[in-house]
């Protein structure tokens, strides 16, 4: 008997853990979401994990890849715009190509 009420012991010091440290509310607020989702998602885990994802701290070296991404980007439409602005230009002194007869 004495086993038990230690185990009881030990299960409730670790609920008082994840409810002190906040996992409690989250997992809570994401099932609620997930419950009030319309229409229910194929992977109820894939859900979880994406929500749960979302809840957590911004890793900085993903904060930084993200700004990264986004300065390429920007760089990535100068250049297209910069190469339909040569290709305009060079079209003008090149001749319309013929089709080629063999």
């Amino acid at each position: 008997m004495a086993h038990y009420k230690a185990a009881d012991s030990k299960r409730e010091q670790f609920r008082r853990y994840l409810e002190k440290s906040g996992v409690l509310d989250t997992l809570t607020k994401v099932l609620v979401a997930l419950y009030e989702e319309p229409e229910k998602p194929n992977s109820a885990l894939d859900f979880l994990k994406h929500h749960l994802g979302a809840a957590a701290p911004e890793n900085p070296e993903i904060e930084a890849l993200r700004l990264e991404v986004a300065e390429v980007k920007e760089k990535y439409e100068a250049v297209l715009e910069e190469n339909k602005k040569l290709k305009a230009k060079l079209a003008q002194y090149e001749p319309p190509q013929e089709e080629k007869r063999e």
